[in-house]
């Protein structure tokens, strides 16, 4: 399996991803929402802040970030690649792409919400831990919070 920046080629293999996975994803649901979202990747593709997972020359994985923030804004991995790392080797090639000390956050359903229990255990995996309760898309959502250890200079 590749994982490297996505380029804007692979826009079409992106948005198959996205069209796979959009029911659980809030602010996808219309047709117009899935045009805005592709003009969304295309500009972070711009940016160097979209990383996808190649694997047998098809999009298994996919994330997009801000290096301006540390935010993690969108990840999602192919339904039949789950259960593989897939989405663990994006977070760590996303975090070759940040500041080694910057914070990462991502938005995700709260926990008494049965669609985020997998995505949870996995930030949680991962070192995330528990921030603040808010709204994205008006559905109830956590942000969830990495902190990194600041590196020491010499």
């Amino acid at each position: 399996m590749e994982i490297r920046l996505a380029q804007a080629q692979d826009i079409d293999a992106w948005m198959t991803l996205v069209e796979q996975v959009r029911d659980v994803f809030p602010g996808l649901e219309t047709t117009e929402a899935i045009a805005e979202h592709r003009v969304t990747v295309l500009h972070f593709i711009a940016q160097s802040s979209a990383i996808c997972a190649i694997d047998a020359d098809r999009i298994v994985g996919i994330l997009l970030f801000s290096k301006e923030t540390g935010e993690l804004c969108f990840l999602a991995v192919d339904p039949a690649c789950r259960r593989q790392h897939v989405a663990q080797q994006l977070v760590t090639h996303m975090l070759t792409q940040l500041d080694a000390d910057q914070g990462i956050t991502v938005t995700t359903y709260r926990e008494d919400d049965p669609d985020g229990q997998a995505a949870r255990a996995f930030y949680k995996h991962l070192g995330f831990t528990e921030g603040r309760l808010t709204e994205a898309f008006g559905h109830p959502v956590q942000e969830l919070i990495l902190k990194r250890k600041p590196t020491r200079q010499a």
